[in-house]
């Protein structure tokens, strides 16, 4: 007989889907931005470019091709690794990071909704 492994699920917020469109700007002043991969009410992944991971701090959520941004919500670093492939023909490594968000204010949490009610893709 063999065994089976059940996956259990931590998470205590749905995870969506994003457009290509949907970034994520961190460090001082956004500086840097990585491609959203998908959300929550609690946190988010994202792919970047660098070799240095996100500090705990505040980041911005953004669409490129829409009106739609809400700033400084607070996070801490849940993941940080490199991913197969590279950025370009150079040896900077593409990275995927996970945070989880901080405390939130009422309109940081209305804008939230907003976006994941009006521009997702579905669940991930």
């Amino acid at each position: 007989m063999t065994a089976t492994k059940e996956i259990v699920e931590h998470r205590r917020h749905t995870r969506f889907q994003v457009p290509k469109s949907a970034f994520v700007g961190f460090g001082p002043y956004d500086a840097k931005v990585g491609q959203i991969i998908d959300v929550s009410m609690g946190g988010l992944a994202f792919r970047y470019v660098g070799t240095e991971e996100p500090s705990n701090g505040e980041l911005s959520i953004f669409l490129a091709e829409r009106d739609f941004y809400v700033g400084q919500i607070p996070f801490r670093t849940v993941s940080d690794f490199e991913i197969a492939g590279k950025a370009s023909s150079t040896s900077v490594a593409l990275r995927r990071s996970g945070v989880q968000f901080g405390k939130l204010t009422d309109h940081q949490t209305s804008q939230l909704e907003h976006f994941l009610h009006g521009f997702t893709l579905g669940e991930a």
